[in-house]
């Protein structure tokens, strides 16, 4: 005799680390335990992930899933929750071609400037079994001074120009060719797929992107042992400067910023001032990045607390409670299709 799955109520994820030669330690300033000892680069933290294979430059190879740290359904992964519960997670959201949950989630410690990449353009996507669309959002949660983010190809560079360039693999080359853009806190850019883009050294984002883990790499800044990929990428690159589609960041109201809206998702800054306790319900998925401040969230009956740089997914039709305890900021990704319903 079969047994209804559990109820749901707000999941806290836990967090998914990975390596980077380029990657730095600015999550433990903001309460992480990372792995490793003072000196491990600690590049990304996969906070909501769904992935059934990922690349074994990106994710290593294998399947990356996240896990419920809280309440009754702690240990379970993300992916056992879409199978078990179906609707009473996903809404009427349609899954990934592999049966995966339809965004990622990540954050970004860039001590050193990333690879010059790109992900696959729809047209390489379409004709290569293996490559998948990757379009992403960058939330700048924090940047040193001068810090830098490179977003598309200047103006007049052409697919032999570039191509010249990489064969000399020297920043003298390369560098004048990219788009550098200054970037500082509280800032949004949205690198649709086929976008020719790197973070800069000394910025953290937060990372909104469809879940694909494909990447081509052109110019790793003189590093060795990592592979390059630049006839696919020559072939995926959009050679037009990029024209800040999705990107809208428009006040909707005294506490709601709607930074991203794409076809893919809808991200949102919300902010809440200490000692206020709001009602939330959605009829479709959401996750929140916090970014700043401590929440407890009740739902379901379960309770949680979260934080700085926690990641909670709040299932859609599950009445939650919002208590901040001070000031707090935190990221909302919902999709086009969902609409929200907001409890004052």
């Amino acid at each position: 005799m079969s047994t209804s799955p559990a109820p749901l109520y707000p999941l806290k994820l836990a967090p998914i680390y990975k390596e980077k030669v380029w990657g730095g330690r600015a999550l433990a300033a903001r309460g992480r335990d990372l792995p490793g000892d003072g000196d491990t680069p600690v590049g990304e933290s996969w906070e909501l992930a769904d992935l059934a294979v990922t690349s074994t430059g990106g994710g290593g190879g294998g399947s990356e899933r996240s896990a419920v740290a809280n309440g009754p359904l702690a240990g379970r992964t993300l992916h056992e929750l879409v199978a078990t519960h179906g609707p009473a997670l996903l809404g009427d959201l349609p899954l990934t071609a592999a049966g995966g949950f339809p965004v990622l989630l990540k954050y970004l410690d860039a001590n050193a400037n990333l690879s010059v990449q790109v992900h696959p353009s729809p047209a390489w996507a379409a004709a290569h079994a293996d490559a998948h669309l990757k379009s992403e959002a960058w939330y700048i949660v924090d940047a040193a001074p001068g810090a830098v983010i490179y977003k598309g190809l200047i103006d007049g560079v052409t697919p032999d120009a570039l191509r010249a360039a990489l064969r000399q693999n020297t920043d003298a080359a390369v560098v004048p060719l990219l788009r550098a853009v200054p970037v500082q806190p509280g800032d949004c850019h949205y690198l649709v797929s086929g976008t020719c883009h790197a973070l800069g050294a000394g910025v953290l984002v937060a990372e909104v992107q469809t879940p694909s883990d494909t990447t081509y790499r052109v110019y790793d800044w003189g590093r060795t042992g990592r592979e390059l990929h630049v006839e696919p990428a020559l072939a995926c690159i959009d050679f037009d400067p990029p024209t800040g589609e999705g990107e809208l960041n428009a006040k909707v109201d005294d506490r709601l910023t709607r930074l991203v809206e794409c076809e893919h998702f809808r991200i949102d800054r919300v902010t809440a001032e200490a000692n206020t306790v709001d009602a939330h319900t959605h009829n479709q998925p959401a996750a929140w990045m916090i970014l700043e401040g401590r929440l407890t969230l009740d739902g379901g009956g379960q309770s949680v607390n979260a934080g700085p740089c926690d990641t909670v997914l709040l299932p859609p039709n599950v009445s939650t409670h919002v208590t901040a305890h001070d000031h707090a900021t935190w990221l909302e990704v919902t999709f086009p299709q969902a609409e929200q319903t907001k409890l004052a």
